[in-house]
């Protein structure tokens, strides 16, 4: 649908944008407005937050109730959770403020190879199996990830091999200079899962199109030297 840009687009239970007939959702819970130029969007709910991302996921941000952030990128995914249910909200500008540059659209692409030397195909396909939830869906913060043990699960692992490899990986990316990997000397950090995932979506190490790894039986079933 088109807004309008001399009047406010509610959306929530009760809204311009009826959302779902749930009681966890506020009735009115975010406002689309158009303000000098802008359209932006604001939180008037009370108890739920949202996560703003950019069409790419390279951007995030989290609204608050009561806070309001400008719609400045052409696409971008507002993603929120009401009771059990996350939905999630497709918003598109034909005069959007900013675009994202084009040497990020060309590494989006895969014309470009973003892997560190010496990681391995198993050492990536760990990573997507952590991220699977983030690149799958924009907006998912690092507290959906999965545990390791699901991770490991869903790759069909030992927790023993998981944890090896997963060691390996922050322990290669730490040497090459990835901060929070490590919580001290000779240390890795406790949080290196979320660290880990964050620095690799963000930096295109792990994209979405490499979520096909996880149906590859034969690379799932293979070992290597880590």
């Amino acid at each position: 649908m088109t807004l309008d840009p001399d009047r406010p687009f509610v959306i929530g239970r009760e809204g311009d944008l009826t959302v779902d007939d749930n009681q966890y959702l506020h009735r009115a819970f975010l406002e689309l407005r158009h303000v000098d130029g802008l359209w932006w969007l604001s939180n008037v709910g009370s108890r739920l937050s949202a996560t703003i991302s950019s069409g790419s996921g390279a951007v995030q941000s989290w609204l608050s109730p009561g806070a309001r952030l400008p719609i400045v990128f052409s696409e971008c995914s507002i993603v929120f959770t009401a009771g059990p249910t996350t939905y999630e909200i497709g918003v598109h500008s034909d005069d959007a403020a900013f675009a994202m540059s084009t040497e990020h659209r060309r590494r989006s692409s895969g014309e470009t190879t973003v892997m560190p030397v010496g990681l391995t195909e198993l050492q990536k396909l760990l990573i997507v199996a952590l991220a699977e939830p983030m690149l799958r869906r924009d907006g998912v913060g690092v507290s959906e990830l999965p545990s390791s043990g699901a991770a490991a699960e869903r790759l069909g692992w030992t927790m023993s091999r998981f944890n090896r490899k997963l060691d390996n990986v922050c322990d290669k990316l730490d040497r090459m200079g990835v901060q929070g990997l490590r919580g001290g000397v000779g240390k890795l950090a406790s949080n290196r899962r979320a660290r880990l995932v964050e620095y690799a979506v963000s930096s295109q190490l792990v994209t979405r199109s490499d979520l096909a790894l996880l149906d590859d039986p034969a690379l799932r079933a293979a070992d290597d030297q880590d």
